[in-house]
């Protein structure tokens, strides 16, 4: 299938679906000598999840693993919605989409490897990291210029609410100003 336009595709977004090792992450997992994963976020892409909320769309991810700091992460940040546990991930867009009322050119997911082209496929903004794989980013409309964790996400974000002229506010500490 051919995709649209990214800027055109991004205009008619209104969820933000992610995958989270090698997206939201560099793809490192880090163990402990008692088997505890790790896992290391980017600040920036934090708070570009942080606007899209206040800017009213739904975000969500979607991740194979199972993992407390991922939990941690997805309530920190106000995810509406987490699916844990998915090696299959379409089940998971189809409930989010029919929860939503979505059709998928409203979805955009950021995805880097091969168990996410299911779900690339579908969406009306294919989204990756640019040290995805190369399958992934043959399908994909938009491709980042930052790498899984490295500011990818916050890229995206920024990409969607430029396209669809919603103003990024500036959230400060309150009782601060500018």
């Amino acid at each position: 299938m051919v995709k649209e336009n990214p800027t055109e595709a991004a205009k008619k977004i209104k969820m933000l679906v992610f995958d989270v090792d090698g997206v939201m992450t560099d793809g490192s997992i880090t163990y402990d000598e008692d088997g505890k994963e790790y896992k290391t976020f980017n600040a920036k892409d934090g708070h570009g999840i942080v606007r899209m909320n206040h800017a009213g769309f739904i975000t969500a991810i979607i991740t194979a693993r199972n993992n407390g700091t991922v939990q941690h992460r997805a309530e920190n940040l106000n995810f509406t919605e987490l699916y844990q546990g998915y090696k299959n991930k379409l089940p998971a867009l189809e409930e989010l989409m029919q929860k939503y009322n979505l059709k998928p050119e409203n979805v955009s997911y950021m995805g880097d490897d091969l168990p996410d082209v299911c779900i690339l496929e579908r969406v009306g903004l294919a989204c990756c990291p640019a040290d995805a794989v190369k399958e992934v980013q043959n399908i994909c409309n938009f491709i980042s210029k930052h790498n899984g964790g490295k500011g990818a996400v916050r890229e995206l974000c920024d990409f969607i609410l430029d396209a669809q002229g919603i103003e990024k506010e500036y959230i400060v500490c309150e009782g601060k100003g500018r």
